[in-house]
């Protein structure tokens, strides 16, 4: 139990689905079924490495999840995760536990023996939780798609100086069009950044 927030963070069960799938779509808006069938794909590929969920009183009010790709190292792949995607329920947003469930993941990356974690999102929100711009630590976005401060990376202790390089998403990512921005939601956030 999160003291600060009221919430518990644990390890998904099979019986959590349907709420997974029904916090994802709720977190996402309009792309949240296009969200929550990319957690059906990273899950039916055997790609998903870690999967937590937050409950307040019970219930399922978020959700994680860490999945296997690839750094395209110079020396060799390197098995790294991506944090796709993180979902707090609407109505339970900007208490914390969004931020929970980040410690935790990162926390299960660690312990997976990851060197590395990725994903997409917003620069203010990860960056102020430990993320950095990929581009800093020498990685390149999988996709033009991704604005550049939006790829984010956090390093970890199994990451060594040679591990840089592109970042390669595993299928999920590319069958259900979950990659990046596409126009006009990019040319408008590519304006913010410039």
């Amino acid at each position: 139990m999160d003291q600060g927030t009221g919430v518990t963070v644990r390890t998904e069960h099979p019986a959590d689905g349907q709420a997974v799938r029904r916090v994802v779509t709720a977190a996402f808006g309009d792309e949240g079924a296009q969200v929550a069938d990319l957690v059906a794909g990273l899950n039916d590929s055997g790609h998903r490495r870690v999967s937590l969920v937050a409950e307040v009183d019970g219930e399922v009010c978020g959700h994680v999840q860490l999945s296997r790709s690839w750094l395209d190292a110079r020396e060799r792949l390197v098995d790294v995760l991506v944090l796709s995607p993180l979902s707090v329920a609407p109505e339970l947003q900007g208490r914390g536990i969004g931020t929970s469930l980040l410690r935790a993941a990162v926390e299960a990356a660690a312990a997976e023996g990851s060197p590395a974690v990725f994903l997409e999102g917003s620069p203010a929100y990860y960056g102020a939780r430990g993320f950095e711009p990929g581009a800093s630590r020498g990685f390149v976005r999988p996709s033009v798609r991704i604005p550049e401060p939006a790829f984010q990376v956090v390093v970890l202790g199994a990451h060594e100086a040679w591990m840089t390089g592109a970042l390669v998403y595993c299928e999920a990512f590319w069958t259900h069009d979950c990659v990046g921005l596409r126009d006009p939601e990019l040319a408008r956030l590519e304006q913010l950044f410039d």
